[in-house]
């Protein structure tokens, strides 16, 4: 069952990262001037982030991490586990996050584990990573998510180029035995599998220079090959709708919290519409569910911390808050986190 607490940890900081490289929806000549309008206003993307040629997911991760290690104080040798959510790894192995390890300078006994998972990933992440502090164990610990899904999308499709952008964050955890805690209600549903995804490039369906390369026009306006995302807008929609809220609400009665009891629900930033038709759906006011996806666009596992960095980090430093979270996309996997903070330490948005 997929509905649990964990006591015993809490979360310390957080930090994101963003490459410098900006790329504008106004300027996205592939769709008409009025297609362009409507994806703006539907999707709620005017700009995302994009990674340089010679810049990754674990350079993304680097940065946010060193920067709030910094910012915490805290030594590197009391860092004991490491959790990288990312699908977008340096290579297809080793795993990133013992890249990560080395790189960060992180002792041989931290504990270095890769999370395949994209838009439920900062909720399964912190589940992983909760868990394992929770054991008292481990007192001080890392769960960082970094993409750079831009590298995935086909300039020539009109339904995943505009919306993607890349980012990092970093959430320092902490064994503390007094802790609220945290509640999760996570789930998913493989028949739904092919909704988001690369085609080729695995062990499935290995690279193939005949197929795997060639565009072909799947829809007006989406033009891709086999390694490119593919994403079916429609189902992501119906699927978000049908399953998000029962997600939540379930996560509430078992946790014994009122609606009305939460400061904020921070929901991955899939689009502007879906966000917006979630909250209407649960009777809610817009303050109540912020909105990064104006200036990064979809950054996948990173959109939920990367949400409180930039949009609540002047409440979230100052005072204590109930949050909801909340992630949903390909898997299919969807899942949701009440947390309790208080003056969490949040360095300013990092910019590479």
């Amino acid at each position: 069952m997929g509905l649990f607490s964990i006591k015993g940890c809490r979360i310390s900081g957080l930090s994101a990262c963003v490459p410098s490289g900006v790329r504008y929806n106004a300027e996205y000549e592939w769709i008409s001037p009025a297609e362009r309008e409507s994806l703006i206003k539907t999707t709620g993307v005017e700009q995302c982030r994009v990674a340089g040629a010679g810049t990754t997911s674990v350079d993304l991760a680097f940065a946010s991490a060193n920067q709030l290690i910094n910012a915490l104080g805290w030594k590197t040798s009391d860092i004991q586990l490491l959790v990288l959510v990312t699908q977008t790894g340096d290579y297809l192995m080793p795993a990133s996050s013992n890249i990560l390890q080395d790189r960060l300078g992180l002792p041989k006994d931290c504990m270095a584990i890769d999370i395949n998972s994209g838009c439920s990933g900062y909720i399964n992440g912190l589940a992983v990573a909760s868990a394992l502090v929770s054991s008292g164990k481990i007192s001080k610990a890392l769960l960082l998510t970094a993409e750079i899904p831009s590298r995935n999308t086909s300039p020539t499709d009109k339904s995943t180029f505009p919306l993607f952008g890349d980012a990092a964050a970093a959430t320092a955890l902490e064994y503390d035995a007094e802790s609220a805690g945290l509640w999760f209600n996570i789930q998913s549903d493989g028949k739904g599998y092919d909704t988001i995804m690369i085609p080729d490039g695995g062990m499935r369906n290995p690279v193939n220079q005949a197929q795997s390369f060639a565009m072909l026009q799947s829809a007006p306006g989406i033009v891709r090959n086999r390694l490119h995302l593919a994403l079916d807008g429609m189902k992501v929609f119906n699927f978000s709708l049908r399953e998000v809220i029962p997600n939540i609400r379930s996560l509430l009665i078992a946790a014994g919290i009122e609606q009305q009891q939460i400061d904020y629900f921070v929901l991955h930033q899939a689009n502007k519409l879906i966000i917006d038709s979630i909250r209407k759906k649960m009777g809610e006011t817009p303050e109540k569910f912020p909105l990064s996806i104006k200036h990064f666009g979809n950054t996948s596992s990173a959109s939920i911390p990367l949400t409180m960095v930039t949009e609540m980090r002047g409440k979230l430093t100052t005072q204590p808050h109930r949050l909801v979270l909340s992630g949903f996309g390909v898997g299919l996997s969807w899942g949701s986190c009440v947390q309790e903070t208080d003056s969490l330490c949040i360095p300013e948005l990092l910019e590479i």
